[in-house]
């Protein structure tokens, strides 16, 4: 009997090609990639800090505007001000499909990829598709500087 079917393919998807990676852990290269970078902002004193570590300097307050936020590629975190002089801090990884979030105004977090939002206050979902809220780190203020706790 001959199956004149074409083989199935071998060619992995875009979605498992990032699933796997983010898996093995290296995952925070490609995830950039499909973030990009617009809307966000450096201002930490380490760039090559990574998340994870308690004192880690994530990014001066002054860098942080009131109601809005910045984005941190390196360390993938979100920190978001929103009332004056309340600092909070998330991953910024959406949740939905694992883009890098892209900007923070008018007290939302927005991912460029598929337009979820979440609260620079709670990190909660206020709009899909994404389901899951952002999770927060802990952080506090140390001479000017918003540390990871």
């Amino acid at each position: 009997m001959c199956d004149s079917s074409p083989p199935p393919s071998t060619d992995p998807s875009r979605r498992r090609v990032l699933g796997l990676a983010a898996t093995a852990g290296g995952g925070s290269l490609l995830l950039a990639a499909c973030g990009g970078a617009g809307g966000s902002a450096s201002g930490a004193s380490d760039p090559a800090a990574s998340k994870g570590g308690s004192n880690t300097q994530l990014v001066a307050t002054s860098k942080v505007p009131v109601d809005g936020g910045v984005v941190l590629d390196g360390p993938q975190v979100v920190v978001t001000q929103p009332t004056s002089g309340t600092f909070k801090a998330f991953t910024a990884v959406c949740t939905h499909q694992q883009c890098l979030v892209g900007s923070v105004k008018n007290g939302l977090i927005t991912c460029p990829c598929h337009g979820s939002q979440y609260s620079a206050t709670d990190g909660s979902v206020q709009r899909g598709p994404a389901q899951a809220p952002l999770s927060e780190i802990a952080v506090t203020v140390t001479n000017g500087q918003i540390v990871e706790a």
